[in-house]
């Protein structure tokens, strides 16, 4: 009796159900941890009080989570319905010529390593069982765990962003203006650590190259940012 639930429950042990919004979510968390806190260093650094710092470090951080938002919604839609149509197109040809719609599946599985003639049965038989399902999934590669779900990965990517911003917006209003840009580079870099070693376990990866690449492009981005405060020179009063 517990062979089926076995059978219908094999993907848990596995990470790639999880890629979608999994990358959403690291998008968003990453994104707003590094804007807020470039934001912040760069007004920092080019500010002798605390408030030009806060009040800059909040407005990136509440424009950057409803941009996040709607950006991942958008692109995530485009997807979607460039899938809509490539299905629609699909069931059409279907229609049109079943033959050859017959012939193309059976020589994907060909190419996938099976005997022309076993080919040719299971195209047959995945065919007479769901031909639109069969063709969606193995010639247009499109399947439950990989299709795109734009307010999932919407939802996923704002409230991320929000989570990771609020860390550096924290860091602007406890912490004491001299050094601020230091502070703010230093618990960025270890809220990326934290998120990056996250990530990596729940997708399966290695912590330590997750680690080193947003270590690394934090770093760049964040020196980029105070750079071009001490380079104006303005002071913000």
């Amino acid at each position: 009796m517990s062979e089926p639930n076995e059978l219908d429950n094999y993907l848990d042990n596995h990470y790639i159900h999880r890629s979608n919004w999994l990358r959403a979510a690291v998008l968003g968390a990453n994104d707003g941890i590094l804007s807020t806190a470039s934001i912040a260093i760069g007004v920092a650094a080019a500010s002798e009080i605390r408030e030009p710092v806060v009040l800059a470090t909040l407005a990136g951080l509440v424009a950057g989570a409803l941009s996040m938002a709607a950006g991942e919604y958008v692109s995530v839609s485009s997807q979607t319905d460039v899938e809509k149509a490539d299905i629609k197109r699909e069931k059409e040809e279907l229609e049109e010529m079943p033959n050859l719609e017959l012939k193309r599946l059976a020589q994907i599985y060909e190419e996938r390593g099976l005997k022309k003639e076993t080919a040719l049965t299971v195209a047959k038989e995945l065919t007479a069982h769901d031909a639109l399902g069969a063709h969606i999934r193995d010639e247009l590669g499109i399947n439950d765990i990989s299709a795109a779900n734009p307010l999932q990965a919407a939802m996923a990517s704002g409230a991320a962003f929000t989570i990771g911003g609020i860390l550096p917006f924290l860091v602007t209003l406890f912490l004491p203006l001299e050094n601020m840009e230091y502070y703010l580079y230093g618990f960025a870099i270890f809220f990326l650590v934290l998120l990056g070693a996250m990530a990596a376990k729940a997708g399966g990866s290695s912590i330590l190259k997750a680690v080193a690449r947003v270590t690394f492009w934090g770093t760049i981005a964040m020196g980029l940012t105070a750079l071009v405060g001490h380079f104006f020179g303005v002071s913000v009063a």
